[in-house]
């Protein structure tokens, strides 16, 4: 895992290494082992090094044997132990004994191609100096970032976050209110957008290709399922042994590393099953790393605690409150570079801090189980609508909306709100987004809070979902509704959220890679093929992944229900907070910042303060998103205030019991 940056010109004129430098420090977080250039006329590679992998001689960039190849990259290859013993039978020889250099022996090999043998996750950059080629590229999923802007001469700046293209000085940070509409309605910019006007996102499974004054982009990858009446006609039973024997693999591919490795345990089933894994692979105590909450609404610990006595790890605990959460929130948009409508990244944070202060550089997660085994409440919660459109007169339906949420306040108030909720557009099944109409549409209301001459910058709804429609794949309409519905989760909120501020971004700030063997593209592969009945099954989430790995787990982690990771919001905001977000929510600064509605937002506050319940979901919602909008401006546009984070945020850590 590393950070990497670089310039490209076209017209060979030479790269500024001190403009170089700059973009390559600034990332200095992501790679605090050591850093490496390389020059050579209209190109500059810039590498900031996290050493996990051949620790005495992987330093980048790195080339082929006669140097007209280099390549930068910022992840893992995790098959590149298979690629160089087929590299070296045809005559390739290596100088490391780096998972990079397969890239350039494998690009010789292939050319453009050679992606398709990859294993991992990454983002990439590869110059081809014969052609005067270069290559830009991102793993199938996003699970890496990779940012580029074109200036007005023609040149390239890209890089692995978006402050490091701002290090160059020739590009300037402004606010685009077109991608901030996106996020408050979708919680994600749709790619190549980004909350910055001028730098665009690669997106995932997507290469971009400079090439004799010619760009072009190219996708090598696609998330797609078969045709909803095409699945194949096979037992249960081949499915559990498919999944079992694919994930077992890409937990032993994942493990290789030259430093030791942990694993988050957060009490659910998916990290419940990867450490089980891990842990049978493992000839030591494995480390266990986990976040509990003060506020039991949001705390685990007890699922923890079953899962650390019954696999017997060595396990680490932090618990955060809602001013930690607070405090932490405004480097968590520095290093996120993005608002945001959560604020539970807080936490990841400071739990990235608990793992490197325990000497570990590598930690596996269960990261993208729910989107590709259907795991969410939105599978379920589209499966139930369509069956209440279907039944109006069912006497099911009430139960089916009771089931649903079970970790939400239940009261006849509430409850008439949630089946208010509900009802929307239920009849309207044939909407190619009936999954999440109602979700998207009840969250684009928070943008109310925001001030009048922003909002009228931003999309109306056919402009941004035409923009939508543009990006997804096109074949979309042809598959069952619970396929449609995967495919959105993983294209917007896993990609543009998951994988970025409260996966990559956290964990780097804290020097330490992340990894996700549920995001192996062969087991998504897998899972797209098989037939939703197996994923969502009597209204139980995961139930293939729950029949694939049971004997493995307690029965009380493998029949809970789901419950989402959560953090409070609001109340990390309140009046007595003295931390960045809380000062940027004052009125003086609000109208600083040009982007929010005063008025709206002391409206949100004193409501907060009033009411017995406090704020609703939605409510919470705008308030994290204006919180993140203001440090948003302050750290990258021109600060809103002389204050900032007096030092880095850390939690009370809890001693394994």
């Amino acid at each position: 895992m590393c950070g990497l940056a670089g310039i490209w010109h076209p017209d060979q004129r030479a790269v500024d290494a001190t403009a170089l430098g700059n973009m390559t420090r600034v990332l200095a977080h992501r790679g605090p082992d050591g850093e490496g250039f390389h020059h050579e006329p209209g190109l500059g590679f810039g590498h900031r090094r996290l050493a996990v992998i051949d620790l005495l001689t992987g330093q980048q960039p790195l080339a082929n044997e006669d140097g007209t190849i280099w390549a930068v990259m910022n992840g893992e290859i995790f098959n590149y132990v298979e690629l160089r013993a087929d590299l070296e039978r045809r005559g390739h020889r290596f100088r490391t004994q780096s998972d990079t250099e397969t890239l350039v022996h494998l690009y010789e090999e292939k050319g453009l191609d050679f992606v398709a043998d990859l294993n991992g996750q990454f983002a990439i950059a590869l110059w081809d100096r014969p052609r005067r080629r270069l290559v830009l590229l991102r793993d199938r999923v996003g699970i890496r970032p990779l940012f580029h802007a074109t200036l007005p001469d023609g040149s390239l700046l890209f890089g692995s976050e978006m402050k490091g293209l701002f290090a160059h000085g020739a590009l300037q940070a402004e606010i685009d209110p077109i991608a901030i509409g996106q996020i408050a309605t979708l919680w994600a910019s749709i790619p190549p957008r980004t909350p910055f006007k001028g730098v665009e996102e690669l997106g995932p499974g997507r290469m971009l290709v400079l090439e004799n004054g010619r760009r072009s982009e190219r996708r090598y990858w696609r998330h797609e399922f078969p045709a909803a009446g095409d699945y194949e006609d096979r037992p249960l039973a081949y499915w559990q042994d498919s999944v079992r024997e694919l994930l077992q693999d890409a937990v032993t591919l994942q493990l290789r590393s030259d430093v030791p490795v942990a694993t988050y345990l957060s009490g659910g089933l998916d990290s419940s099953i990867l450490t089980a894994l891990v842990q049978a692979r493992q000839r030591r105590k494995l480390l266990t790393f986990s976040v509990g909450f003060t506020d039991a609404r949001y705390d685990e610990r007890e699922f923890q605690s079953r899962m650390m006595a019954h696999l017997q790890t060595d396990h680490r605990q932090i618990e955060m409150d809602e001013r930690a959460i607070g405090e932490a929130f405004s480097e968590v948009v520095r290093l996120s570079e993005r608002p945001m409508v959560r604020t539970a990244p807080s936490a990841m944070l400071v739990l990235a801090g608990l793992v490197r202060e325990n000497g570990i550089k590598v930690v596996l997660t269960g990261e993208g189980a729910d989107e590709v085994f259907g795991g969410y409440n939105i599978f379920r919660e589209d499966k139930a609508r369509r069956f209440w459109a279907r039944n109006p007169q069912s006497a099911c339906r009430p139960l089916l909306l009771s089931g649903l949420y079970g970790y939400v306040r239940r009261d006849e108030r509430a409850e008439s709100a949630w089946r208010q909720f509900f009802r929307g557009d239920l009849g309207n099944t044939a909407d190619p987004y009936y999954s999440h109409r109602i979700r998207w549409r009840n969250s684009a209301q928070i943008t109310r809070l925001l001030a009048p001459d922003f909002r009228a910058a931003m999309q109306d709804d056919e402009a941004l979902m035409a923009e939508l429609d543009a990006y997804l794949e096109p074949d979309r309409g042809r598959w069952h509704p619970l396929c449609r519905a995967q495919h959105l989760e993983m294209t917007l909120f896993m990609s543009g959220y998951l994988l970025n501020s409260q996966g990559d971004r956290m964990m780097m700030g804290r020097s330490v890679e992340g990894r996700v063997p549920f995001l192996d593209h062969r087991l998504i592969e897998l899972a797209a093929r098989i037939p939703p009945r197996y994923k969502i099954r009597a209204m139980k989430e995961k139930y293939i992944l729950k029949r694939s790995f049971s004997d493995l787990l307690p029965p009380a982690i493998v029949e809970r229900p789901k419950q989402p990771y959560r953090t409070p919001i609001a109340a990390c905001f309140a009046a007595g907070h003295d931390h960045l977000a809380a000062r940027l929510l004052q009125p003086d600064m609000l109208e600083r910042g040009g982007m929010a509605n005063p008025r709206a937002i002391d409206t949100l506050l004193r409501k907060m303060r009033e009411a017995d319940a406090g704020l609703g979901e939605r409510d919470q919602m705008g308030l994290a998103l204006v919180a993140s909008l203001q440090l948003l401006q302050h750290h990258f546009v021109a600060p809103l205030s002389p204050g900032g984070m007096r030092k880095p945020v850390t939690a009370r850590t809890i001693p394994a019991a």
